[in-house]
């Protein structure tokens, strides 16, 4: 009979501490402290490393559960943590065109938004960990929790659709305003820092409200993104993992593509597309079931051709405007 965790404390205390030490090496190794520009070269070297690693980690854990579990086991693990991965890789992108917005109404230079988006990445593992320990412990009391999640990445689904060319307007932000409305808050910006002191006063600076703004982002994300990997697997060991390597690539294929998120304008479609299949696959489990390899092939088709799509009507439209 399948485990229903495969995660011994070993592999949890491990797992962290690959992620402390790859935090470790951004740092104070690779300049995460110091404002720079990323260039494209760099956030491309990164993402193919977190891709490379999970993709390593993958079979690292396939090869481990195949000794202890056996070859049927070891499979269905990788490919539960494969899809997950994917999931999650994809449904960040829609957090890239927030983190987009944001930072172009703060008008925050290039230079200065490295340090700020690991901040972010920081606050999104902890805010996961819990949501992840918090969903794993409502599934295994509440078996019907999951028609529930079902329901609600249906709702969000269709909600992404009809919403998908609007764009939010920050000056009403509620949570925007009551900072204002009740810390001082500089005109300008202050470098990369979050508070300074003038005429012996604190105040934030529009760096901390960008902050504030991320990790409402990667909250509301997390709220959209954990239930839907619920539909894969319910080991924590797996959803926690295939998130956190989501999470640490955001940030260099935000670098990537951040100059050319217009250009995927159709990928919301597809990631609305994705919930909607993932709410509906979750809320028929007692009368269909659908391998993980099929979901697997069904949401990287979805992704993979709103992605073609997007490039092919943005190449469309620069040929209109050139002509």
């Amino acid at each position: 009979m399948q485990p229903m965790n495969i995660g011994e404390p070993w592999m949890w205390v491990a797992f962290i501490a690959f992620v402390l030490a790859m935090l470790a090496l951004d740092l104070f190794v690779f300049g995460g402290r110091k404002a720079h520009r990323v260039s494209v070269r760099e956030a491309s070297c990164w993402v193919i490393a977190w891709c490379a690693l999970a993709l390593a980690f993958a079979g690292l854990l396939r090869w481990y559960l195949n000794g202890e579990f056996g070859p049927e086991i070891a499979q269905r693990k990788m490919l539960e943590f494969l899809t997950g991965y994917l999931i999650e890789q994809s449904l960040s992108i829609d957090n890239m065109f927030i983190f987009v917005m944001i930072f172009g109404y703060f008008a925050v230079p290039p230079e200065l938004q490295r340090r700020v988006l690991l901040y972010g990445v920081l606050g999104a593992i902890v805010m996961r960990g819990a949501m992840i320990l918090a969903g794993v412990w409502l599934v295994s009391q509440f078996a019907w929790v999951l028609y529930v999640f079902g329901v609600f990445l249906i709702i969000t689904g269709i909600k992404m659709l009809v919403f998908a060319g609007h764009r939010p307007d920050l000056d009403k932000n509620p949570l925007l305003r009551w900072i204002r409305g009740h810390l001082r808050v500089t005109n300008g910006l202050h470098g990369e820092h979050f508070f300074v002191v003038q005429d012996g006063r604190h105040w934030a600076t529009p760096m901390f409200l960008v902050l504030v703004l991320i990790e409402a982002s990667d909250l509301v994300f997390a709220i959209d993104s954990i239930p839907a990997i619920f539909a894969v697997t319910t080991d924590p060991f797996i959803v926690f993992t295939s998130n956190i390597f989501a999470i640490m690539g955001l940030r260099a294929l935000y670098f990537l593509l951040a100059d050319m998120a217009d250009r995927f304008h159709l990928l919301k479609y597809g990631l609305a597309t994705v919930l909607v299949f993932i709410g509906t696959k979750m809320t028929l489990m007692p009368w269909l079931h659908m391998p993980v390899e099929w979901s697997l092939a069904v949401v990287g088709g979805i992704i993979l051709t709103s992605v073609l799509l997007s490039l092919i009507m943005s190449r469309k439209e620069d040929r209109m405007r050139s002509l």
